[in-house]
């Protein structure tokens, strides 16, 4: 298995870190997924993450509050069934 060495700002490198953390990845996955989506595409030819809303502020914080609602029981369930769920589209 090949190393690769890259130099990059402190500050940008521990910013990474922190959003990778957050994602569940870490620097080495992260960037093995982008060498092969190079490769794959043979360019590079995905969207900032910026441009899609799922990861815009006003998202996370509406996700990370229904996760922490949730993990502390203050979340009301309500159970569907598959096809109500594929209604919703």
């Amino acid at each position: 298995m090949a190393s690769v060495s890259m130099r990059m700002d402190d500050a940008l490198k521990q910013q990474t870190e922190t959003v990778l953390e957050q994602l569940g990845l870490n620097m080495t996955t992260a960037f093995t997924m982008f060498a092969k989506a190079v490769v794959r595409e043979n360019g590079i030819s995905f969207l900032p993450l910026q441009a899609d809303p799922f990861y815009s502020a006003a998202n996370q914080a509406r996700l990370h509050k229904a996760i922490e609602e949730y993990e502390t029981g203050r979340a009301k369930l309500i159970p569907k069934t598959l096809e109500e769920l594929r209604g919703m589209e």
